[in-house]
């Protein structure tokens, strides 16, 4: 099974993460009674889609609760039927992960390094971050995914990742935690996160 990972930090709060190694037709049959919509052509997107289903129903069923679906809001944000536990979703084929906590909201993103992280590091980061992250694309993958998911817990549109998302500077290591800050119209809310680096990809997520 390309279940590479699952961390629970308590009852119905964890996140997982999966390598993408099998074909359509057996994640078809992992995701039932979901099926993925016809209008989605690209293999990778409808493997993604599968996938980020089966994740959902393991996280449920590690804590006896069964998958009853998904549902997107206006902002894209996706929620569980049937349950209000907050969740989040991140793809970067072939890696899939998804994130659920009993009450509060999470983010969780994957990526994978690449030279195009540079070129738009002074979009995404404030100067102290662009300065702290410099050439290195592994630790401009980190800043680049901790944002992203600040903006998923945030969950609506109007905010800019320079300017209202911030990530306090840090040291690099394989595993590591983050102190990030959304800075909202009227609100500011400080967010802990934790990052795991690999040499094909960087994940960050809602601890």
């Amino acid at each position: 099974m390309p279940l590479d990972k699952i961390e629970w930090t308590a009852n119905l709060c964890g996140w997982a993460l999966w390598n993408i190694t099998e074909s359509e037709d057996a994640l078809a049959t992992m995701a039932q009674p979901e099926v993925c919509p016809n209008d989605i052509h690209r293999t990778s997107k409808r493997l993604e889609w599968l996938v980020g289903r089966i994740l959902l129903k393991r996280l449920l069923a590690n804590s006896g609760l069964m998958y009853h679906g998904l549902r997107k809001d206006a902002f894209g944000k996706p929620f569980l039927d049937g349950y209000p536990h907050p969740i989040s979703l991140s793809h970067s084929y072939p890696y899939v992960a998804a994130q659920i906590d009993l009450q509060k909201e999470v983010g969780i993103d994957v990526e994978q390094p690449k030279d195009k992280l540079l070129r738009i590091a002074h979009r995404v980061l404030d100067p102290t971050e662009e300065a702290d992250a410099g050439e290195d694309i592994t630790k401009n993958c980190v800043y680049w995914c901790a944002k992203e998911t600040l903006y998923k817990i945030y969950g609506q549109r109007g905010l800019t990742f320079s300017k209202h998302l911030r990530i306090q500077p840090f040291t690099l290591s394989r595993y590591g935690l983050l102190v990030g800050k959304i800075s909202a119209p009227g609100k500011e809310s400080l967010i802990n996160l934790g990052y795991w680096v690999e040499n094909d990809f960087v994940l960050v997520y809602t601890i």
